[in-house]
């Protein structure tokens, strides 16, 4: 006879069974209740100890994956390298230049691409909120209704009330219980993807910056080169006018006006493609300010090409970790698919849920809330997946390899963040050294010019080493003006390395003990540069930054 028989029997006997036989069938049943939750818990891949320790949660808890940094830099003992750490957030104003200050502080505001990585995080924080309401009663719902019913007068068993209306309304709820941790799973999942948002956010900014810096430095690239193109066509007129007087008093041939007007024309054809090369950068920078392509030069004037300072601040390896938004995007893509695997574990185990509904029925809606008129029901229920042919088991396994793919991405990303710092690092240091022996190269070329043609002037030398000089001259300058771009963009290709640049949108943030930046030598005063107009784009009627409108105020909580 089972124990609730022994009781009843008990009770209709008038025998009351003893209090320790009470206490035993209480043991026998906490007994029962903990060997089913092994039972359960043997039936996936949490140990009933590691399940208490989680918080009542299933599947493995995150812990961020090891990363392989280095411990210096290759270049570190370098005099232009300063090992320590430094304040990126405005590191463009290492060039001392106010025009690409305010371009770049436009393009954090209208950028349309930045703008659409910030949709990408209220999108995010919306499925978070989500995530977050699904640990209360997923279903809630309201019903109502009216029926009119016209039964069959020929069919059997016919009612008393052929003909009568049926009005309905009440409410109904589940609620699954988040036994086994499957909900919290998710929302932290929702968070991770949250987080990782963010961190795209702070990835587009750190590109933007870093692409409006290199589209100015070659825009005034263009600028220069056209300049000594001009200068060198100039000089090349000049020498053919001289050729030409030399042909007509009949001491040197035609062949020195043939070759004066072949480098002449050689020269100009480089200003074509020097032009066409100005333009495209102005219309990639007019991209990047989120306007239309316009033309841009009366609105950036002529200015010089931006100059880099000797040395850079570059912290050490193990603070790309931080530092850099594409890192953190890829350790936070990997916690949200660690979350991943206990949602598919929890799969394991019963949906245990309590569902319940209320509400009034009558035939005449004045009848309808009548306390006769009121049904309901309350209970526990529980759906648990069986018989699933290895398929949950597998659903595991697929979640977890997905968890080792991201766990070699974040790694991969580790390597080729650091990988991208010693490319730019030793890049702008050995620039410098090219540059340096350029500006030899171009001044003596220049000397050597003039000295050619005084020989030729004077008849001690042939033509031919006035041209060859000219085309050395004209070539040596070109590579000088473009070196001395490639140092400021190798420079912003360091800061960019080092994921610089988005910390502007915390307001006031300042890393602890940070060096101040290098600045560029001090340009001397020429013409003062022209202030950026306000591009022609519609606004929005509102006095609060493109920037806090898309991206919530707060997001510096989120981090």
């Amino acid at each position: 006879m089972g124990t609730a028989q022994s009781d009843l029997a008990a009770n209709r006997s008038g025998v009351h069974p003893q209090p320790g036989a009470r206490r035993t069938r209480k043991t026998a049943r906490a007994s029962g209740l903990f060997l089913l939750l092994v039972v359960l818990l043997g039936a996936g891949c949490t140990s009933l100890r590691q399940w208490y320790r989680q918080g009542f949660r299933v599947g493995p808890d995150y812990a961020t994956p090891p990363a392989p940094v280095a411990q210096e830099w290759i270049d570190y003992s370098d005099s232009g390298i300063i090992n320590a750490p430094g304040d990126y957030r405005r590191w463009w104003q290492v060039f001392q230049d106010p025009l690409l200050d305010q371009l770049i502080d436009q393009a954090s505001r209208q950028n349309l691409t930045l703008r659409t990585a910030g949709m990408r995080i209220l999108e995010a924080r919306a499925r978070l909120n989500i995530a977050r309401g699904n640990l209360w009663p997923q279903l809630q719902q309201a019903f109502g209704g009216f029926e009119r019913f016209n039964l069959s007068q020929s069919s059997a068993n016919v009612l008393a009330v052929p003909d009568f209306d049926s009005w309905d309304v009440g409410f109904n709820a589940s609620w699954e219980l988040d036994f086994w941790g499957r909900f919290r799973r998710a929302i932290e999942a929702e968070s991770a993807l949250l987080d990782a948002s963010i961190e795209d956010y702070d990835d587009v900014l750190v590109l933007l910056q870093a692409e409006v810096a290199r589209a100015y430095i070659q825009y005034r690239v263009f600028q220069q080169r056209l300049v000594v193109a001009r200068q060198n066509v100039q000089l090349q007129q000049r020498t053919l006018e001289i050729a030409d007087v030399q042909f007509r008093n009949g001491k040197v041939t035609e062949l020195d006006v043939a070759q004066a007007r072949e480098n002449l024309a050689a020269t100009r054809a480089l200003i074509p493609a020097l032009e066409s090369g100005k333009r495209q950068a102005a219309n990639a920078l007019c991209v990047l300010l989120g306007i239309p392509p316009q033309d841009l030069t009366e609105l950036l004037g002529e200015g010089p090409i931006p100059r880099a300072p000797r040395q850079v601040v570059v912290g050490v390896p193990a603070e790309l970790l931080r530092r850099r938004p594409d890192v953190r995007r890829a350790e936070r893509l990997a916690a949200a698919q660690s979350a991943a695997i206990g949602l598919a574990e929890a799969e394991f185990y019963p949906h245990i849920a309590i569902n319940g509904f209320l509400g009034y029925n009558a035939r005449d809606l004045d009848d309808l809330f009548r306390s006769q008129s009121f049904f309901g029901s309350i209970g526990p229920s529980f759906r648990w997946n069986i018989l699933n042919y290895g398929r949950l088991l597998n659903s595991v396994r697929a979640e977890e390899a997905r968890f080792y793919q991201r766990v070699l991405e974040y790694q991969q990303t580790v390597l080729e963040a650091a990988r991208e710092v010693e490319d730019a690092i030793v890049a702008f240091l050995k620039e410098q050294e090219r540059l340096e022996q350029l500006t030899v190269s171009a001044a003596q070329a220049q000397r050597a010019v003039e000295i050619a043609t005084i020989q030729y002037r004077r008849g001690t030398v042939n033509f031919q080493p006035v041209v060859y000089m000219q085309q050395i001259l004209a070539g040596r300058q070109d590579q000088l003006v473009q070196s001395q771009g490639n140092v400021a963009l190798q420079l912003v290709a360091v800061y960019k390395a080092l994921g610089g640049g988005w910390q502007t949108r915390l307001p006031g943030h300042v890393p602890p003990e940070a060096q101040r930046l290098p600045q560029a030598p001090a340009e001397p005063a020429d013409e003062p540069k022209k202030a950026l107009a306000p591009p022609v784009l519609p606004q929005e009627k509102t006095d609060e930054p493109v920037a806090e409108r898309i991206v919530p105020r707060d997001l510096g909580q989120c981090l």
